[in-house]
């Protein structure tokens, strides 16, 4: 069996000449007899960094937990993730003082910003680099994409804050990627609006170089290939089956309502994600489950009355209203839960990909109601760089603070310092 590039490409011609690319899953040919390093190149595995968000906060009774360290219990928001239990971490107290300085606009728009950079809105955009694009700076320049930024509702306010989560520097946003058929297009080459109207599949066009590929391959590795093919087709089709109207990206819904079936759009985001980062295409990406100061409906949950932002303010005082929120917190965290689960569920190396990657799960707001910027409440999952795992801890350190410390003890990318660092969270992470 030889010994395969951790970044083989199985490569075809598409309908417009254009070169269609599928990148490989982790195979065994692919590493050492240990399973801890490529074979190839005798590298160790890479660690990975996703940057998830959804905006507006939470609802802290029914989100953070009461208990601390490894009895720490699931809150109604957080049960989606008790399969994974000794796989998150789940941190509150965070400061971000950044988001309390005076400037324009509404609370939200210093408060993302004090997110994203840790700097003030500038009245543009966000103050400097965003944390994902500081770490896809140290570590993305090898990959195909140095970074994929994926977005799943857009509905939102206009301003670039509000709409963006990368921030290539001062005021320079790089816009997420909201449609599954434009992502599914930069993962694999195809370039013509019409790949989905037709009969035939990607999987046609790189058939004789699947062919040669398993001709190299042990029994176990061309099964795993032949699954790994079998579910590219499952999310081309799914693709291929969205309503014409998601194919469009929404300004602002109309106000007679919403009925996006955005849970749908979300699970195709993510699947898109993990296998970016399972072909080797990428190691950062960024995932805007909702858009700060979000105006979604929730259908699929039977809450339709109002939008996501307002949900967070007019009635959650009452016990309905924070039920409501409750309700939408845990979709979001079940959201989530799906990208862990994912993750966990696809073999590399002596393990999985969670084991070898980060997720940091934020929000712009503690308190949603209250706007709050302290107390902030944060996930981490995955296993890289031997992260501490099955706990709930609370801190009095800052956003800045587990930033540097998961950039530079966690994904070893020498980052250094970052806006409002003070010191670093070993404790923690």
């Amino acid at each position: 069996m030889a010994a395969l590039s951790r970044r083989t490409f199985l490569r075809g011609a598409g309908l417009a000449g254009g070169v269609i690319r599928i990148g490989l899953p982790p195979l065994a040919a692919m590493f050492n007899s240990s399973g801890t390093a490529y074979a190839a190149s005798k590298k160790a595995v890479e660690p990975r960094f996703v940057f998830w968000f959804n905006g507006n906060g939470i609802p802290e009774k029914y989100w953070i937990p009461r208990l601390t360290g490894e009895a720490f219990e699931f809150t109604p928001c957080l049960s989606p993730l008790a399969p994974f239990r000794e796989n998150i971490h789940v941190i509150t107290g965070l400061d971000n003082a950044a988001a309390r300085l005076p400037g324009p606009g509404n609370s939200h728009y210093p408060s993302m910003s004090a997110l994203l950079t840790c700097m003030p809105y500038t009245g543009r955009g966000a103050g400097g680099v965003s944390i994902d694009q500081a770490i896809a700076g140290r570590i993305g320049e090898a990959s195909r994409f140095r970074s994929l930024e994926v977005g799943v509702s857009q509905e939102s306010f206009g301003e670039a804050i509000q709409r963006n989560m990368s921030w290539a520097d001062r005021d320079r946003p790089l816009p997420p990627e909201m449609l599954p058929h434009r992502l599914f297009d930069r993962l694999f080459g195809v370039k013509e609006e019409s790949w989905i109207k037709r009969q035939s599949s990607i999987l046609d066009a790189v058939q004789e170089d699947a062919r040669k590929v398993k001709s190299q391959l042990g029994q176990a590795d061309r099964q795993k290939l032949e699954e790994y093919l079998s579910s590219v087709r499952d999310m081309e089709r799914s693709i291929a089956s969205l309503p014409p109207e998601y194919r469009t990206v929404v300004e602002r819904p109309a106000e007679g309502g919403d009925l996006r079936d955005w849970p749908r759009i979300a699970k195709l985001q993510s699947d898109l994600v993990v296998h970016a980062l399972a072909s080797g295409q990428t190691r950062v990406a960024s995932y805007m489950l909702t858009k700060c100061q979000g105006l979604s409906r929730f259908p699929w949950l039977g809450h339709t009355a109002q939008r996501h932002h307002e949900y967070t303010h007019g009635q959650v005082e009452t016990p309905r209203g924070m039920r409501i929120l409750r309700d939408i917190c845990r979709w979001h965290v079940e959201e989530f839960a799906y990208l862990v689960g994912k993750l966990k569920s696809t073999p590399e190396g002596d393990g999985n990909m969670l084991d070898n990657t980060c997720l940091l799960f934020v929000h712009e707001h503690a308190e949603a109601n209250a706007h709050k910027n302290n107390n902030l409440a944060v996930i981490l999952a995955g296993g890289a760089g031997g992260m501490k795992t099955g706990l709930h801890t609370r801190t009095t350190g800052t956003l800045g603070d587990l930033y540097v410390t998961l950039a530079d003890e966690v994904l070893k990318v020498g980052l250094g310092a970052y806006p409002t660092f003070e010191r670093k969270l070993s404790d923690v992470v």
